[in-house]
C-alpha cells in the first residue's frame, strides 16, 4: 500500500511538471512568434525589400513558392519565406532534380513532412507554404516543451522557464518559425537527449535518426548518446556502478554502466543519413551528392577550427573597412553587396563566435559531459568548413540549435538575477535581425 501511494504521488508530480512544461512553452512560443511576425510584416510593408538580389533570381526567391496566396496571405507569410526557404519549398514541390543540384545539400525530412501536410490541403503551392510554417511551428512548440523538461532534470525547475525564454528571444530564433529545418532539427536533438536521459533508448535512437534525416549534423548525436549510455546521468539506472574506488584519470574513463541489448537502438542514429545517401545513389547515381553541393556556397574543409582564425581576421578587416568610411577601398574579399554592410556582418558574426566559445566553456563546466561534447563536436563542423568571403556565415543558425547553450545561459542568468536583462538585450537583436531578414537582407 505504501509503495502504491508513493507511486501515485510520483505520477501526480510528473503530470504536474508536464503540464507546467506545456504552459511555459505555450506562453513563450505565442508571444515570441507573434512579435516576430509583427516586426516582419511591418518591415516588409514599410521598410521594403531593399536587399532583394538583382533580377529576383529564383535561387533566392521564387514568387510561385513565396507569394502563392495573394492578398492578405502573402502579406502575413511571405516576409519570413526568404532565402533558404525557397530551397525547402522547391524540394517539397518537385524533389531534388539531379545529383549536381544544390538542392541535395538540404536533407529530406523537413520537405517530406511539409509535402505530407500540404497534401491534406490539396498540394498547391499555397498549401505548401502554409504547411511549411505549420511543420516548423509545431516542431518548435514540441522542442520548447522538451527543453523545459530536460532543463528541469539537469539544472532544476528554476532554470527551466528561463531556458525556454532565452531560446525564444535568441537573435537567430526567427528561423524557428520560418520555412527552415531548424525547429525540426531542434525537436529531434532535444528529443534524443531527453529520451536517453530517461532511459527510453528506442526513442533516443529514433529521434537521432530523424535528426540525421534533417541535417547532416544529426550524425553527431551518436557521440552524446553513447556517453550518456555509458557514463550517465541516467534516470533508468541511477545507482548502477556506484562510486569509483580507484582514483586518477584512467579510472574516470571506466564506463559506469554496462552494455545491454538496448544499446543496439543507437544504431538507428545514422539511419536517416544512410537512407538519404542510398536514395541519392539509386535515384541519381551519387550517394555523396550532398557533400559536393556545399561547393555551391563556397564551404570547404580548411583544417580543424581554422574558421576561428578566419573569422577573427574578417572581423579585423571589417573594423578597418568601417573605420575608413569609404567603399572605394575594400579590405577583404567581397562576399557581395555593399562593403560597409559586409564588414558589419562579419563583425556581428564574430560577436556570435565569441558568445559561442564562452557558452561552450560554460556548458562543459556546468552540465554533464555529454552535453559539452555535443556542443564542441557540433561547432567543429562550421568552424572547420569556413566560407572564404565570409568565414562565419550562418553561425547564428548553428548556435541556435545547440540547446545546451541556453540551458547553461539560463542557469547563469538566474544565479545573477539577470534573466530579464539578458532576454531584453537578446530580444533587441532578434528584432533587428527579423527586420533585416524580412527586408531581404541576408543575415545568416
Amino acid at each position: 500500500m505504501a509503495y502504491e501511494a508513493t507511486s501515485e504521488r510520483l505520477t501526480g508530480v510528473a503530470r504536474l511538471r508536464a503540464s507546467e512544461s506545456v504552459r511555459v512553452a505555450l506562453r513563450a512560443f505565442a508571444w515570441s512568434r507573434l512579435a516576430i511576425l509583427l516586426v516582419a510584416v511591418y518591415s516588409a510593408l514599410v521598410v521594403g525589400s531593399g536587399g532583394v538580389p538583382a533580377a529576383n533570381e529564383q535561387r533566392y526567391d521564387d514568387p510561385a513558392y513565396t507569394q502563392p496566396l495573394g492578398g492578405f496571405g502573402d502579406v502575413v507569410l511571405s516576409p519570413l519565406a526568404h532565402w533558404d526557404a525557397v530551397w525547402f519549398l522547391g524540394i517539397a514541390d518537385t524533389g531534388y532534380e539531379s545529383a549536381d543540384s544544390p538542392r541535395t545539400a538540404f536533407f529530406p525530412l523537413y520537405p517530406l513532412l511539409t509535402r505530407g501536410v500540404a497534401e491534406l490541403g490539396g498540394g498547391s503551392n499555397g498549401a505548401l507554404l502554409i504547411a511549411a510554417f505549420l511543420v516548423s511551428l509545431a516542431a518548435l512548440l514540441g522542442a520548447l516543451v522538451l527543453l523545459h523538461r530536460l532543463t528541469s532534470l539537469e539544472l532544476g525547475r528554476r532554470a527551466a522557464a528561463p531556458a525556454v525564454l532565452l531560446l525564444c528571444v535568441f537573435p537567430a530564433s526567427l528561423f524557428l518559425g520560418a520555412p527552415y529545418s531548424e525547429s525540426l532539427f531542434l525537436l529531434c536533438s532535444i528529443g534524443a537527449f531527453y529520451a536517453a536521459r530517461t532511459g527510453s533508448w528506442a526513442w533516443a535512437g529514433a529521434a537521432a535518426g530523424a535528426a540525421s534525416a534533417t541535417r547532416s549534423a544529426g550524425l553527431i548525436l551518436v557521440l552524446p548518446l553513447v556517453l550518456i549510455y555509458l557514463y550517465g546521468p541516467r534516470s533508468d539506472r541511477p545507482g548502477e556502478g556506484g562510486p569509483l574506488r580507484a582514483r586518477g584519470w584512467r579510472a574516470s574513463l571506466r564506463p559506469v554502466h554496462t552494455l545491454r541489448p538496448d544499446f543496439a537502438w543507437l544504431a538507428l542514429a545514422p539511419l536517416g543519413l544512410a537512407l538519404y545517401a542510398a536514395w541519392l545513389g539509386i535515384q541519381h547515381g551519387d550517394a555523396t551528392a550532398f557533400l559536393g553541393a556545399q561547393d555551391y556556397w563556397g564551404r570547404e574543409f580548411a583544417g580543424p577550427l581554422v574558421g576561428v582564425w578566419d573569422g577573427a581576421s574578417a572581423a579585423v578587416d571589417g573594423v578597418r573597412q568601417l573605420a575608413s568610411g569609404s567603399t572605394e577601398t575594400v579590405y577583404f574579399e567581397q562576399a557581395g553587396g555593399d562593403p560597409m554592410r559586409v564588414a558589419a556582418i562579419n563583425l556581428m558574426l564574430f560577436g556570435f563566435l565569441c558568445f559561442g566559445l564562452v557558452a561552450t566553456v560554460g556548458v562543459l563546466r556546468r552540465l554533464p559531459f555529454a552535453y559539452g561534447a555535443y556542443v564542441v563536436a557540433a561547432l567543429m563542423l562550421p568552424l572547420s568548413y569556413p566560407v572564404e568571403p565570409q568565414p562565419l556565415m550562418s553561425l547564428p543558425r548553428f548556435l541556435l540549435v545547440l540547446f545546451p547553450i541556453f540551458m547553461w545561459l539560463a542557469a547563469t542568468a538566474e544565479e545573477r538575477g539577470a534573466t530579464t536583462r539578458y532576454a531584453a538585450i537578446s530580444a533587441i537583436g532578434l528584432g533587428l535581425l527579423t527586420q533585416q531578414f524580412a527586408s531581404w537582407y541576408f543575415i545568416a
